[in-house]
């Protein structure tokens, strides 16, 4: 297994835990290479059965960035019939302007049909294809902060409107839009934490032993 060096380690783990969801950029094109190198990162991601289910769709017209945030402020709007009073006013004010305001959008897809009819492991997990593409999605993430380029990840739109507007057929599925570009405010913490929407959660009430809900830890055992 290959061996990190102490700073090379603690560089991992910086990107892990200062990588945030960010809404606000600047009017500042991104490197032709660094978008290679995200892209790159996102293409070596782990897939069950060697999948790579992927599909990139990078977006810089601001016609069809103007389409995606027309897609993507109409479905938060009709969301916001789920909440009330104060919830309602924080939810209303979370911003998807980014799609407008980023240099660049990428539409990241994946395609159920990758590998034929039987993928290894897929047949008995169906959904192991968009776990697959989550992986490349946050090889993304982590890659993007290294390089000091903010992301976001919007996820409010219906999915036959993102088809409709890309021309993406239909028996893809398009997971996620993803806002790239730099930022001169960049959260400490994350946005919804920030507003107190949520808290992160205590790690330690979320680990059992063994079994489903099991909180005693016992020694490991082994036989020859």
């Amino acid at each position: 297994m290959n061996k990190f060096t102490d700073a090379e380690r603690e560089a991992v783990y910086k990107a892990i835990y200062t990588r945030r969801d960010v809404r606000s950029f600047l009017d500042k094109p991104l490197p032709d290479e660094a978008v290679f190198r995200i892209l790159n990162a996102a293409h070596h991601a782990p897939s069950v059965g060697f999948m790579q289910p992927w599909n990139f769709i990078l977006i810089n017209h601001k016609d069809v960035k103007d389409k995606l945030a027309w897609a993507a402020e109409k479905e938060r709007k009709a969301l916001a019939i789920h909440y009330e009073g104060e919830r309602e006013t924080k939810f209303l004010e979370l911003k998807v302007e980014g799609l407008k305001e980023a240099p660049l959008t990428i539409c990241v897809t994946c395609d159920p049909t990758k590998g034929g009819s039987h993928v290894l492991g897929r047949n008995s997990i169906p959904e192991t294809d968009m776990m697959s593409t989550a992986c490349a999605i946050q090889n993304m993430w982590l890659a993007s902060c290294a390089e000091g380029i903010a992301m976001g990840w919007v996820s409010f739109y219906k999915k036959n409107d993102i088809r409709d507007i890309l021309d993406i057929p239909p028996h893809i599925d398009p997971t996620a839009l993803i806002s790239l570009g730099y930022t001169d405010t960049y959260p400490e913490k994350p946005i919804l934490e920030t507003v107190n929407w949520e808290q992160r959660q205590e790690m330690e009430p979320l680990i059992f032993h063994n079994t489903w809900g099991n909180k005693e830890k016992t020694a490991s055992s082994s036989q020859e």
